[in-house]
């Protein structure tokens, strides 16, 4: 249960996100902010998820908006209890042709973005003792063609997590990173249809992952019943 908890999901107002905060709500959260680059969007999924849900533009890749929505957060429920740094992007490429745009763009968003939102929101969980950080990686840090700024970002954050929950163990502020595998969301919706199903057929489960699966593991990491682990990196693939 996460009752009298409040959680910011970034890139919430689809896929794993969206899934995530469903679950959240499930689990009797105190209050939610549905953060993503599409306010439109993060309004639509907020009125779904009822009044316990406050939506906030924030272009996670850009420092100065994030302060303002974490002044937002703060200002609208008081604190911040759970962060999870779920905002992604791809700019899928092979290397030689990988321009530096592509580039920036998948670190900006995908590394730089979580810096900016948990170095935003660490100070206040240290002085309240308390604090889970789940940082969304994946499986593609064993590589993918096509992906090397993408893989890094996501190879990155394993050292980021590991090094953070270090530092703030004391605090009693845990922090994970989920990797999923391949899961049927928007992103996955754009991959050609024989690459699907190569990486269907590859699976010893024979299907790609749901986001309510990935978003139950991010609940369970987010709850009182995993306050013994903490830098972890934990693949949600199907044995893949």
């Amino acid at each position: 249960m996460l009752s009298n908890k409040i959680a910011v999901i970034t890139g919430s107002a689809g896929g794993i996100g969206k899934a995530t905060a469903k679950v959240f709500i499930r689990e009797n959260i105190e209050g939610i902010a549905i953060v993503d680059y599409n306010y439109e969007a993060a309004c639509k999924t907020a009125e779904e998820l009822g009044p316990k849900a406050f939506p906030v533009k924030c272009d996670v890749s850009n420092y100065e908006d994030v302060q303002a929505a974490i002044e937002k957060v703060l200002e609208h429920f008081g604190r911040i209890d759970i962060l999870v740094n779920n905002a992604g992007i791809t700019r899928d490429v092979i290397f030689h042709k990988m321009t530096v745009q592509q580039w920036e763009q998948v670190i900006n968003t995908n590394l730089n973005g979580v810096f900016y939102w948990t170095h935003g929101v660490y100070k206040q969980m240290r002085e309240n003792n308390y604090g889970r950080i789940i940082n969304l990686s994946s499986t593609a840090v064993r590589g993918n063609p096509g992906q090397c700024n993408y893989s890094t970002t996501k190879a990155a954050l394993i050292g980021f997590t590991a090094s953070l929950a270090k530092e703030g163990g004391r605090k009693n502020i845990t922090v994970n990173c989920v990797a999923p595998g391949a899961t049927q969301t928007e992103m996955y919706d754009k991959v050609p249809d024989e690459i699907r199903q190569a990486m269907i057929a590859s699976n010893p489960m024979q299907r790609l992952g749901q986001p309510q699966e990935i978003g139950e593991v991010i609940a369970f990491l987010a709850s009182e019943r995993a306050s013994f682990l903490s830098g972890q990196w934990i693949p949600v693939n199907g044995a893949k």
